[in-house]
């Protein structure tokens, strides 16, 4: 079970760190890359289209501004998509979002709030908590300690 955890870029490390960190917790594996939906779109295209033969489960893709990343990685695979729209430029994450949450019919991305990454990452493990025992048991305490 491997989650790829992409962004588009090096500086949003620091705001992605947290998906990286919980599902590191869940004993969930990760892949942790910096791909541009801009500057690597064959490699990213190459990634998604290989990914659930390679053993991934699902994605989360952060990216700001255009926020393409998470969009052109579901136009490639039908494993799930979450796409966190980070903070910055003229809008401070504002165009992020709605770039990331505007998909067309058929290409859903899931997506969560501007910075979002934790929440990213408890939805991927709620999807696997689906039909993994383990899992939902760690969700539940996860919560009774957030409560």
């Amino acid at each position: 079970m491997k989650v790829a955890v992409l962004m588009g870029s090096a500086s949003d490390t620091a705001k992605m760190a947290p998906a990286v960190e919980t599902l590191q917790r869940f004993g969930i594996e990760v892949d942790e890359r910096v791909l541009s939906a801009h500057r690597n779109p064959d490699a990213v295209a190459e990634l998604a289209r290989g990914a659930r033969q390679a053993g991934y489960v699902a994605f989360i893709c952060g990216a700001g501004m255009a926020a393409h990343l998470a969009g052109v990685v579901a136009a490639h695979t039908t494993l799930p998509v979450v796409g966190v729209p980070l903070s910055g430029g003229a809008l401070n994450g504002v165009d992020a979002l709605y770039a990331t949450v505007q998909m067309p019919r058929g290409i859903p991305v899931a997506t969560v709030a501007i910075d979002g990454a934790l929440n990213a990452a408890l939805l991927v493990v709620q999807m696997l908590a689906v039909s993994d025992e383990r899992l939902a048991a760690a969700l539940d305490d996860d919560r009774r300690q957030r409560a």
